[in-house]
């Protein structure tokens, strides 16, 4: 558990609490320092190193905790002893290319001392300076989800353009892409805006700065904000774009004056079937007396603490409880709630300043350093440039210029071909790596061969790339909602894994009397209808038509390259001719 949940609580209750955290780990991007007061020059350096090893953890942020020994006790410093080791941790951040920015002060008062003692929390984030690498940047991205009318794009544009909305909708102009979407005030499509936070925390938008290129230059950490549809006829929409997008965390935009309706629980039931962490956030408090959004956060509150979610929701109302809550966030079950008006700016201070405390959820070295492999989830043709993919790494590196290959085709092949140009938000970079969303610019290949669900790989990968392409594969599935009888040999669903949206066959059902009802668990053998796919044990799954809504986990592969074969539709009775 991290040691932060417990250091900074709700200030009515901190003083009841322990006085003490766990002890220290070596791993993660926490250190906890007693006091950092005129370190001789040897010192000095071996600091600095242990920050470079905590900013790595971190992926160029990390928190140190001030005034708080090893084994966790909190012990604090005066004033003088406070602002001395704050400075030194200024220095050591200065001498690593990175900034140092003070998040809380907390003062503590020891049963033995009348002397007032503190600890502070410092966020120590990298200032990007790789020349190499253009706009290296720290980049969380964030799907927003929520029945339709809770207020999501109107959330979106406050927090992109810096500006309040009129209470008429005036803020999400500017995020719809179609004539339709301004019309109806629905979105229809997968939206993508950001914003971002300078190395000191401070917000940079479209309020302070004119394009996406000035931006992402003024940004130490971005976030990535993709705006899905909440209409029910929208749904199939919305499940590739939660899928393929491949989002840090989700955030639950609920409307006070409607409650939990529509499709707010399918939402939620996606974020639990993919395993994403969650945020909530009630919007439109302001048209709403206290007792309406108390029976609403209820509502949720209960939704979240059920068996099937197993979520611990948590109010935040105070600084304390953003931190707190932010840097616990991806390794618990925390489900923070925010309670805000896009109308009147109550509470968005506070939603910012989680966005900007928030960490990214760290991959694995291992996994930066296996073969790169790129998921395909849009496709441009650019004019004098060719054929754009869109899309993230999900393992290793690359650079402009390398040898890939892409596929598979049909036949589960691949062809080959090589990197142009690789661009992050309208950015050109030379570098990806794994976890990075990016658009590559490829040499010479046919519009008409690619399609989405696609991958790129690295040339040398080619019996791999074979081993895990195919037409079968075999999952664990737990069926959430059924109208019929249930899901036998022959029921056709639509499948949703990775970037990859296909009709499916279902050739055999694992299951009592193999038909797999409503709330049941079973292993089901699927079979792609259109093309082969790219898969890989482990990889989580979603399937719904009209009738069912599943979710489970692949667990095997099956080897094959061979189409289906496509039953021919019966032929009609010609009418017989009018006389």
């Amino acid at each position: 558990m991290d040691p932060l949940v417990d250091l900074f609580s709700e200030e009515s209750d901190e003083k009841k609490k322990s006085d003490s955290l766990p002890p220290e780990v070596e791993e993660g991007n926490i250190e906890y320092k007693l006091k950092l007061i005129n370190p001789s020059a040897s010192r000095f350096e071996h600091l600095v190193t242990q920050m470079k090893w905590r900013l790595q953890e971190g992926q160029g942020e990390a928190i140190y905790e001030i005034g708080v020994a090893d084994n966790g006790s909190l012990l604090g410093l005066n004033t003088k002893e406070l602002q001395m080791s704050l400075d030194t941790v200024m220095r050591m951040a200065h001498k690593l290319g990175a900034n140092g920015s003070v998040l809380r002060k907390r003062e503590i008062s020891p049963p033995e001392s009348d002397e007032k003692l503190w600890v502070a929390e410092v966020m120590v984030r990298k200032v990007p300076d790789d020349q190499q690498v253009q706009y290296e940047f720290l980049d969380v991205r964030v799907a927003v989800l929520g029945n339709m009318e809770a207020g999501k794009s109107t959330l979106l544009g406050v927090l992109t353009q810096g500006e309040l909305d009129n209470g008429r909708g005036k803020a999400r102009l500017n995020l719809f892409r179609h004539l339709h979407e301004i019309q109806s005030g629905h979105t229809s499509s997968i939206s993508l805006e950001i914003m971002g936070f300078t190395p000191l925390g401070e917000v940079v938008n479209y309020g302070t700065h004119s394009d996406v290129e000035d931006i992402c230059e003024a940004s130490a950490k971005l976030i990535t904000l993709i705006d899905l549809a909440g209409h029910q006829k929208y749904l199939k929409t919305t499940v590739f774009g939660l899928s393929s997008c491949r989002p840090d965390f989700v955030l639950l935009v609920v409307g006070a004056n409607s409650g939990v309706v529509g499709t707010t629980c399918e939402h939620l039931g996606f974020c639990v079937a993919l395993k994403v962490p969650m945020a909530v956030v009630v919007s439109k408090i302001d048209l709403c007396s206290k007792e309406k959004v108390e029976q609403v956060v209820k509502k949720l509150e209960t939704l979240l603490t059920n068996p099937g979610c197993n979520r611990v929701p948590r109010r935040i109302a105070t600084d304390n409880d953003v931190y707190s809550t932010a840097h616990n966030f991806k390794e618990s079950n925390i489900c923070p709630i925010f309670l805000i008006s896009n109308v009147t700016g109550q509470n968005l201070e506070l939603l910012t300043r989680f966005f900007n405390a928030v960490p990214k959820y760290r991959l694995s070295d291992e996994l930066e350093r296996k073969e790169a492999e790129f998921q395909v989830d849009e496709i441009y043709s650019v004019p004098e440039v060719g054929v754009v993919l869109g899309g993230t790494l999900t393992r290793g590196t690359m650079r402009a210029g390398d040898e890939v290959q892409v596929g598979p085709t049909e036949d589960c092949s691949f062809f080959k071909t090589k990197i142009m140009s690789i661009h992050r938000h309208r950015s050109p970079c030379r570098l990806i790596k794994a976890g990075q969303a990016a658009t590559l610019a490829l040499y010479g290949i046919d519009r008409s061969l690619m399609r989405k669900g696609m991958v790129v790989l690295d040339i040398g990968e080619t019996s791999r790339a074979h081993a895990l392409c195919s037409w079968k594969l075999v999952a664990n599935v737990f069926l959430i909602h059924h109208t019929g009888s249930g899901i036998k040999k022959g029921y056709q669903t639509t499948l949703y894994v990775s970037a990859m949206m296909q009709t499916v066959t279902v050739e055999q059902v694992e299951a009592e009397e193999e038909t797999l009802r409503q709330s049941q668990r079973g292993r089901i053998h699927f079979r792609f209808q259109r093309h082969p796919a790219f898969l890989r044990v482990g990889w989580r799954l979603l399937f719904r038509d009209g009738q069912s809504r599943g979710m489970g986990e692949i667990v095997q592969i099956t080897k094959g390259s061979t189409k289906p074969k496509r039953t021919p539709s019966p032929k009609r009775t010609p009418s017989p001719s009018r006389p």
